[in-house]
């Protein structure tokens, strides 16, 4: 890597303890030299209301912003609800889509989500990318890391137990490495 990369972090599950927390904990320890990632908060985030947005976009809200502007890269965790992506993360996009000159436009992004059932998180991620295409935002398309069955994949310290999870993970960070770095030219 020519120059380090900041990636800011998003996951969408809110529990401390979840796969996806867990997972994302694993990005952090595999990710390549020169690379930092650090996670946002969007729990503090109101509901999206217009109301609230025309009395003026809530602190949460432009802290979040900020710290996206500022990244280098994302990278969203998302658990699946329902089919899709949690109503947590939503909301986060909402807010941050409706902030003037939003960041997400041509911002450098990957994606991974972690469930219990068959599919990992197959159907939230499809939901996600076409959230990110409308919003401008540049995916990655390959590696996908959807982890299935996660129960069996974490020990009880929410250590990522399973070698070939690790190794797609370890890919995904490397190719998101990349990615960023032919966006920005080096």
């Amino acid at each position: 890597m020519s120059k380090p990369i900041n990636v800011l972090a998003i996951c969408g599950s809110l529990r401390k303890a979840s796969y996806n927390r867990m997972a994302l904990q694993a990005a952090i320890e595999l990710a390549p030299s020169g690379m930092s990632i650090t996670e946002a908060e969007i729990g503090t985030l109101p509901l999206y209301n217009a109301d609230i947005q025309q009395a003026g976009m809530p602190a949460a809200v432009q802290e979040l912003s900020a710290k996206i502007a500022a990244a280098d890269a994302l990278l969203f965790v998302t658990p699946e609800y329902n089919y899709s992506t949690s109503a947590a993360l939503k909301n986060a996009i909402d807010w941050i889509s409706r902030v003037p000159n939003h960041p997400f436009a041509g911002k450098p992004v990957a994606m991974m989500g972690a469930s219990m059932g068959l599919h990992g998180t197959v159907r939230a991620q499809t939901h996600l990318r076409h959230i990110m295409v409308f919003l401008n935002m540049l995916p990655l398309n390959k590696p996908e890391v959807m982890i299935a069955q996660a129960q069996n994949k974490f020990d009880a310290a929410g250590k990522l137990t399973d070698e070939v999870t690790r190794g797609l993970i370890r890919d995904l960070m490397a190719a998101l490495a990349a990615w960023t770095e032919r966006l920005r030219g080096a």
